[in-house]
């Protein structure tokens, strides 16, 4: 082997080494809409909750996070934490197996390293079912692939420049859909101390514009409960109040979970209570790109301030769950 050639091998190693910063740093519409085929296809079945297409949902995800340069935190090194055991369901108590996916990007600052940001999407789904004009594949393509792509996309922004001060963990839940047996397991073994979690943001549903506000909008699920929406709105969010409150939406995703164990936990979305949800025309063909990319790119910004400020949210008086 020739001087020259060794050279090119070596810088070609050294390239290899720095793809996933690269990638981090190139966060753009192509890979939304590649990541959102991906997760609704037809070949995932719909993910339905504890499936084996949840399951292939959860290798592409930590896929993704691998790729991005995000540390697992899920069991034996990986990014997969299997959550198996007897939980709590809409009928009632059982045994039931479904996962998560977790990654951290660990903070750099030696006085914040230990608050934790906590991002989070439901990667599940309702799987195939009653056909509906000849589809029976649920895909969820806005509930919730909408939801687990705006995460990755803020991993890739937030990984891809200095680390922020504060920690961040990356969550994808599973088992959402037959209420919340990913967000128990996930409270009852914490890749964290729960304790160091000062704020959760979950994603769902932001692959279309809600009409009840402007059009380049988003709303926060119990916007009035803390001081968390109005201070991201501050500096750059374009969040507003829910418009939908006899829905009760903050009560009907991950994060009322989480606040009921007393983190400030809300959830960002623009579910405009479309026709398509929980049918199998939530599909790709539904997404309204622009809006979800301006969405996404809307809350960079807002989530880099969060991860690396020392503001801590607090509950607004007798707003507590």
């Amino acid at each position: 082997m020739t001087i020259r050639t060794r050279l090119l091998f070596v810088l070609l190693f050294c390239f290899s080494l720095r793809l996933p910063a690269q990638q981090a740093a190139s966060s753009n519409p192509t890979q939304i809409r590649d990541a959102m085929k991906s997760l609704a296809s037809d070949a995932m079945h719909g993910r339905g909750s504890g499936s084996p297409d949840e399951l292939a949902a959860a290798n592409y995800l930590a896929g993704e996070l691998h790729a991005i340069g995000i540390t697992p935190a899920g069991d034996k090194g990986g990014y997969i934490q299997d959550v198996s055991g007897v939980f709590q369901f809409y009928s009632g108590s059982k045994q039931w197996n479904t996962r998560n996916v977790l990654g951290v990007l660990p903070g750099s600052d030696p006085k914040l390293k230990d608050q934790v940001i906590l991002l989070t999407a439901h990667m599940d789904h309702l799987g195939v079912g009653k056909a509906v004009d000849g589809d029976s594949i649920y895909n969820g393509a806005d509930d919730d692939a909408s939801g687990c792509v705006a995460v990755l996309q803020l991993a890739r922004a937030l990984a891809g420049k200095e680390h922020p001060k504060r920690t961040v963990v990356f969550a994808f839940f599973g088992s959402e859909e037959t209420g919340g047996q990913g967000n128990q397991y996930f409270l009852q073994h914490p890749p964290v101390p729960l304790a160091n979690i000062v704020a959760n943001l979950e994603f769902e549903m932001i692959g279309r514009a809600d009409a009840a506000v402007k059009s380049d909008e988003l709303w926060l699920t119990g916007y009035d409960r803390s001081n968390l929406g109005p201070e991201l709105a501050k500096h750059g969010a374009k969040l507003v109040a829910d418009p939908h409150p006899s829905e009760h939406f903050f009560q009907r995703s991950d994060n009322y979970a989480l606040a009921k164990r007393g983190i400030v936990a809300h959830t960002v979305s623009s579910f405009g209570l479309h026709k398509d949800y929980h049918r199998p025309s939530d599909d790709v063909e539904h997404i309204d790109f622009a809006h979800m990319e301006q969405a996404i790119q809307s809350m960079v910004a807002p989530v880099e301030w969060l991860a690396g400020s020392d503001f801590k949210p607090e509950w607004a008086g007798g707003k507590k769950p």
